[in-house]
């Protein structure tokens, strides 16, 4: 059966699924519905984990014997598998083989980004639904951000002024992991106290030098020294990757978009602005990366964007820092 974010912890008080399939293109709703899954696995003795990330590397033949082999010990296990593209590949037929009688003692929990068409299509996805919940993630609309935001403070017991509202809407363009963080960071600096203006700006002063959105900026542009330099202080703050990875991914795709709609004749103001694409610094940025990248370089950086997904969440030897100086090295090209 197909599921809304709002409509999982219900669904989660009634019971347990075999199977869930998380997929989406909001990094932070994605996480937060994997985590209530998690949670009411482990209060139903689902304790142990085991995680794969289906990239290159992934031997499928391994996650089946996994499965066959977890019938050999009493633990009850969580079985977890990241698909950064949102495709199975060679785990169709693990799959397949797999949903139409699903151990008992294993819940599969799929964490994917946004599915395309002709993979809903597919006989695995059609199992999962028979024997699963899929909770599909949607963006969260421009127009519908400032509410977003606000319902998301009252649920933190924060209080903020309408300017302070449309500043920090203003100033995160609809990133909402990169809201969340800005948030747990208001809550330090409010002390129970309403949030006003002065307030979010003393929390962007206070917050670094430099920010992921000014980086990002900075690799659009081709400025790999200035990019350099700011990921280094971003990763001396101990700032978390994932928060910057999730900004470039969508401006990376924005680019794709842009490129295309420009072959087909439309202006690049009039596409930047149906995206809702208001602040003239970053307009200048995605415009000038659209002219300068081609679209193998961006489907590269794209890769990068995975690794660095990847090293963050634990997998590879090389930290996530490695590959994002990578990025800042192709991007100049």
């Amino acid at each position: 059966m197909k599921a809304q974010p709002a409509q999982l912890p219900q669904l989660l008080k009634k019971g347990l699924a075999p199977v869930y399939l998380v997929s989406g293109d909001e990094p932070l709703l994605v996480q937060e519905c994997c985590d209530q899954i998690r949670q009411a696995a482990r209060k139903a003795g689902y304790g142990d984990r085991v995680t794969y990330h289906a990239d290159q590397q992934l031997d499928w033949n391994t996650v089946g014997e996994e499965f066959g082999a977890l019938s050999l010990f009493a633990e009850k296990r969580r079985i977890e598998i990241h698909l950064p593209n949102g495709k199975l590949g060679d785990g169709r037929k693990v799959l397949e083989q797999v949903l139409p009688e699903p151990p008992d003692d294993i819940i599969l929990i799929l964490i994917s980004a946004r599915l395309d068409a002709a993979e809903l299509r597919r006989k695995w996805y059609k199992l999962l639904q028979d024997k699963g919940v899929h909770v599909t993630v949607w963006p969260v609309d421009n127009d519908k951000f400032i509410g977003w935001l606000q319902q998301r403070a009252r649920n933190q017991n924060l209080h903020l002024t309408r300017g302070a509202l449309d500043m920090l809407a203003e100033r995160l363009e609809g990133n909402l992991l990169a809201a969340a963080q800005e948030l747990e960071r208001l809550a330090l600096l409010a002390n129970g106290e309403t949030i006003d203006e002065e307030t979010v700006e003393k929390a962007v002063q206070d917050s670094a030098r430099f920010n992921v959105f000014e980086l990002v900026t900075e690799l659009l542009l081709g400025n790999a020294q200035s990019a350099q330099r700011i990921i280094g202080f971003i990763q001396h703050e101990g700032e978390n990757p994932l928060g910057l990875l999730s900004i470039l991914s969508r401006d990376l795709n924005l680019v794709l978009e842009l490129q295309q709609a420009v072959k087909q004749r439309e202006t690049p103001g009039s596409f930047l602005k149906q995206r809702g694409i208001r602040q003239p610094q970053r307009a200048r940025a995605l415009e000038a990366a659209a002219r300068r990248l081609s679209r193998p370089t961006i489907y590269q950086a794209l890769a990068l964007c995975s690794d660095v997904d990847r090293t963050a969440k634990g997998f590879g030897k090389l930290p996530p820092w490695h590959h994002l100086r990578d990025l800042a090295s192709l991007m100049a090209k």
